[in-house]
């Protein structure tokens, strides 16, 4: 289940950390947002080291659909509503400056990553009740200066009410984008950071002092200061890859339920969709969803590959960029960035690269990780405590849980042995795996994910394989049975 990303791109290795450092700035985590934000620190003159924890690139960033817009689904009606139409024209032209700066380091640095200039376009089938919101949605866009309006046909292979079109956005390959980037950085691979305290990183390979500490790892792994995990939840979504289309003029969105978003790299089809909370699916059938939805929309399609995606979800919708706590000013995060993770790596990496340099940036109050939108936010916030509380009490698996034996071949759950419960899966060949239903972070009790053989954490969205090895954070460490 690897990406077309992974498979079309061999990013050379690095070594990992052999000794102690004293830098001006560490950067944790060499995904999208981490690179940028050393590559813009570096060409001010600084001392700039990055710590990864496996290979570049090896995190979420390998899993996007790698669209780059300020198109972000049904918001700008939303934002003016909510925080006022300052902060929503703020929104749009932060997002629309990040597509803008891609294309200047693309130009400047000679970077061959299939960037490329198109329309995104926010679709509906779903007739005229649909029609017009997008109608309101092109107005609402329209009127904050972004170059979005409503239009009655796409080029689409099926029926549509209509679509919001916005113009002049980008996508591209974003392993070869950052290829591109490492080249000129300093980054040292399989070098975990086990824990930060003032201006030190402690990392399992040595200790790296640094006057400035951005954390750039999609999660943020402390619990305290910053108490992330009361601010933030992580959803899944899934992507498969299809031979035999037309390329599409655009990329495409769907505002309807289960609906799936589209797009072309070179003569493959990219469909997505089937987004659910991180740790509630144990039903599965994802995967299937999207082929179905996609034998419907582009029928007779090959299917070349499938992955899914992780996603950080903020409680007010925007992401959280800047001081990681005013207890820490010398601490910096970036994360919270919903499904538009290119995008707001590159604004994050902007509005991050602007404060440490301390200078002023036009977007930096907007998404500071200090801001309290409590109305906003209060509705996701009771769902998540909801979801914590299940979680921590252990409330989620009671009644009829099957024994061991009743395990089919190729089938994972939680199954109970006495008074204890375990989460189980059974091989092809009959070898069971058991693995505690703790999950290292919090304690949490972890959900079986059968569209990826995993064991998902519901409260915070770390996850495990059937052998209990960590595949995602925030956990910091495998399961022990």
């Amino acid at each position: 289940m690897k990406s077309i990303w992974t498979e079309t791109t061999k990013i050379p290795p690095r070594q990992p950390l052999t000794e102690n450092q004293s830098v001006d700035v560490a950067v944790i985590g060499a995904g999208m947002a981490g690179i940028l934000t050393a590559y813009f620190l570096s060409r001010q003159g600084m001392e700039v080291i990055v710590l990864e924890a496996d290979r570049i690139g090896s995190g979420q960033t390998k899993n996007t659909t790698a669209k780059i817009t300020s198109q972000h689904g049904m918001i700008y009606e939303k934002l003016i509503k909510t925080f006022g139409r300052e902060k929503a024209r703020l929104y749009g032209e932060g997002n629309q400056a990040a597509i803008d700066k891609y294309q200047e380091i693309i130009e400047k640095e000679a970077i061959f990553c299939g960037f490329k200039r198109l329309p995104a376009y926010l679709y509906s089938k779903e007739g005229n009740p649909a029609k017009e919101k997008l109608i309101r949605e092109a107005q609402a866009a329209s009127q904050l200066g972004l170059p979005a309006h409503f239009c009655e046909k796409v080029t689409l292979p099926f029926e549509t009410a209509g679509a919001v079109c916005f113009e002049d956005q980008a996508q591209f390959h974003p392993l070869k984008f950052i290829e591109g980037l490492a080249e000129k950085l300093k980054i040292y691979e399989n070098t975990r950071v086990l824990r930060v305290k003032g201006h030190w990183v402690q990392t399992d390979r040595g200790k790296v002092n640094a006057r400035q500490i951005v954390f750039a790892v999609h999660y943020p792994m402390l619990i305290v200061p910053g108490f992330y995990f009361l601010r933030l939840h992580q959803e899944r979504s899934y992507v498969a890859a299809y031979e035999g289309a037309d390329p599409l003029e655009g990329m495409y969105y769907s505002i309807d339920q289960n609906g799936l978003s589209y797009r072309s790299y070179g003569d493959l089809l990219l469909a997505g969709g089937g987004a659910h909370r991180t740790g509630k699916n144990e039903r599965g059938g994802r995967y299937e969803g999207i082929r179905r939805k996609v034998e419907q929309d582009f029928p007779g399609l090959r299917e070349r590959a499938y992955w899914s995606a992780q996603d950080c979800i903020t409680h007010d919708g925007l992401p959280l960029i800047g001081k990681y706590s005013v207890f820490r000013p010398y601490w910096h995060v970036v994360t919270g960035f919903g499904k538009w993770g290119m995008t707001f790596s590159m604004l994050g990496a902007m509005i991050l690269s602007d404060n440490i340099a301390r200078r002023e940036n036009p977007y930096a109050r907007l998404f500071s990780p200090q801001r309290w939108n409590f109305f906003p936010s209060l509705k996701k916030w009771i769902i998540d405590f909801g979801e914590s509380a299940a979680g921590l009490l252990w409330l989620r698996h009671f009644w009829n849980l099957p024994k061991e034996s009743e395990l089919l071949k190729g089938q994972g759950g939680v199954v109970r042995k006495g008074i204890r419960r375990y989460g189980c899966y059974r091989e092809e060949d009959g070898t069971l795996h058991r693995i505690s239903l703790r999950c290292p972070h919090m304690g949490c009790e972890l959900s079986w994910n059968p569209d990826e053989k995993s064991w998902d954490c519901p409260c915070h969205g770390s996850r495990f394989d059937y052998h209990g090895n960590l595949i995602d954070d925030p956990a910091r460490r495998s399961i022990r049975s």
